[in-house]
């Protein structure tokens, strides 16, 4: 499956639930099925500064292809970041930092989210990439 495919499947399972409250109990879903992390996990040099919530993410790359895990105190951020994962872990480097995410605005999440909520999530893509664009600068060098 491409990430297009990825981005679309994601967009259409939120197009599928009728209300905003759907929407929070599928998010909350989301996060439920994110592997737990310990508290080793939870270190300074992964968390994501900007978020209401604390967020942490960490990435390697396996066979040319980057592979996240990440963790969150909060259960609507932890939904939100099981989202992108599930978008975006698995994927080339190339792909990741050229992704435009447009199905974050498609999906309609700024008529929901708070401004922190969605500075956040816009935070932890721009962590990914960085993380993406990392790992294709050591490939190239």
């Amino acid at each position: 499956m491409t990430l297009k495919d990825k981005e679309q499947k994601i967009k259409q399972e939120f197009e599928q639930l009728h209300d905003w409250q759907d929407k929070y109990e599928y998010i909350l879903y989301l996060g439920n099925r994110l592997p737990k992390q310990d508290n080793t996990f939870r270190t300074e040099d992964k968390l994501i500064y900007g978020c209401q919530s604390k967020v942490w993410l960490d990435a390697k790359l396996i066979g040319m292809k980057v592979i996240f895990d990440a963790d969150s105190d909060a259960l609507i951020p932890k939904g939100l970041i099981a989202m992108m994962i599930i978008v975006y872990s698995g994927r080339y480097p190339f792909e990741i930092i050229s992704s435009k995410a447009s199905f974050i605005s498609e999906i309609g999440f700024h008529n929901f989210l708070t401004p922190i909520r969605s500075n956040g999530l816009l935070l932890f893509l721009k962590k990914m990439k960085f993380y993406a664009k990392n790992f294709e600068d050591d490939y190239c060098n």
